[in-house]
């Protein structure tokens, strides 16, 4: 058991306060505001979400119904990496992944589909909306999007033959990041969340390729098609349609009319465009580390550089989720791209050559400690501030009684 002493120390290291006291304001005055206009998601998906929310139980807390999905997401991960570390497993002369982990890959999927999307209105049912519950919602979504991604690439797999690269699949993971990205920031410039359309189309079609695979075996998505495509060639293209032509035309439509109407948070173009900085320049930090690499190290160590990649963008985007629910001015430049600026210049000029892994290692644990510190930090200041518990009702309305 542990001793009152390490007891303390551990309430000490993520006693560190990451909100402002003006952001802490802004969590007072917030109020939820978002529009679904997605076809698939009013029509169908909600029917569903509807009956399946009246089987959870009244005493569990929304957040747990959060966490409890992203712990699904993670799990199914680990499991493919533990098959599947080098994305090399589906290639020709691979030993593949078991049909039946594609299966539970299937299963985990949905349920976290399912438990993200009734987590909301399980907070209805029970009286329980808060700030706390969307931000620890959507913050969890900026870490899953890129989960989700790592964890489909495995279907896909690295092979030359198949113009498949780690390239390949580190410049889909930011098409898909940015994508998310994009909701948040047009939020932070119009005040509504307009959810995405792409949301639901994925989780459906990931489940339906999971399951698919687990039946017919991975090799049927190797088959070329006609005039030599593969369907990894049909997936990058629907990934960059639909980035292309629905959710960025989208967003700069619903800015454009937020502006016509005077309904624009941002007094300037500087300050509306400021949330992009620093995602942009970690994308040109990462990609100038991979393509300076002298060992190549995006080939070489896939899983490590894209998890990286994927970590480094949700804390990014988790400050951004926090200034457009306090309606606060967005930073210019995160802390963490001081530290990737230095290794990046360190291996383009060759001071970074037979350590590149050992970089590559310490900056991936570097980040993501700091990301699971920010996240457990500002959950508990917050909730703190709001009088709330995390992942209980009971403990709340005991709070509150007395």
């Amino acid at each position: 058991m542990l001793e009152t002493g390490e007891l303390q120390s551990a309430g000490i290291m993520f006693d560190y306060h990451y909100v402002s006291p003006q952001q802490l304001a802004g969590f007072d005055k917030y109020k939820y505001s978002a529009v679904d206009t997605n076809p698939l998601s009013v029509y169908v998906m909600q029917l569903l979400w509807n009956q399946m929310v009246k089987a959870v139980p009244l005493w569990i807390a929304p957040n747990l119904l959060t966490f409890s999905g992203f712990l699904l997401i993670l799990i199914n991960y680990f499991l493919l990496c533990c098959y599947d570390w080098d994305y090399k497993a589906s290639d020709v002369g691979s030993q593949h992944i078991p049909g039946w982990v594609w299966g539970v890959s299937g299963l985990t999927t949905f349920s976290a589909y399912a438990l993200d999307s009734i987590d909301g209105k399980h907070a209805r049912r029970t009286q329980s909306s808060s700030p706390l519950g969307e931000l620890f919602d959507h913050g969890l979504d900026s870490w899953a999007t890129s989960i989700f991604t790592l964890s489909l690439f495995s279907v896909f797999g690295i092979s030359p033959g198949r113009s498949v690269s780690a390239y390949t699949f580190y410049y889909v993971l930011w098409i898909i990041l940015f994508t998310f990205l994009l909701s948040h920031w047009e939020k932070y410039n119009t005040g509504v969340l307009f959810l995405p359309w792409g949301y639901d189309i994925s989780q459906v079609t990931l489940t339906g390729v999971y399951l698919l695979t687990a039946v017919v075996g991975v090799e049927a998505w190797y088959r070329p098609l006609h005039f030599g495509y593969f369907f990894a060639d049909i997936l990058i293209a629907m990934v960059i349609g639909c980035s292309a032509f629905l959710s960025m035309p989208q967003t700069l439509y619903n800015i454009y009319q937020a502006c016509k109407n005077g309904t624009i948070k941002r007094s300037s173009i500087y300050e509306g465009l400021l949330p992009l900085l620093s995602p942009c320049l970690l994308f040109a930090l990462l990609t100038a580390w991979a393509m300076a690499s002298p060992g190549d190290v995006l080939a070489q160590h896939p899983r490590l550089f894209l998890w990286m990649t994927g970590v480094a963008f949700s804390n990014v985007t988790c400050r951004l989720i926090i200034c457009q629910m306090t309606s606060t001015r967005s930073e210019a430049f995160h802390w963490l791209l001081l530290p990737l600026s230095v290794i990046t210049i360190g291996v383009s000029t060759g001071l970074v050559v037979k350590s590149e892994i050992l970089v590559l290692v310490g900056y991936t644990v570097l980040v993501t400690a700091a990301h699971v510190h920010y996240g457990v930090c500002v959950g508990k200041q917050l909730a703190e501030h709001l009088n709330i518990c995390v992942f209980s009702l009971e403990k709340r309305y005991q709070k509150s009684a007395h």
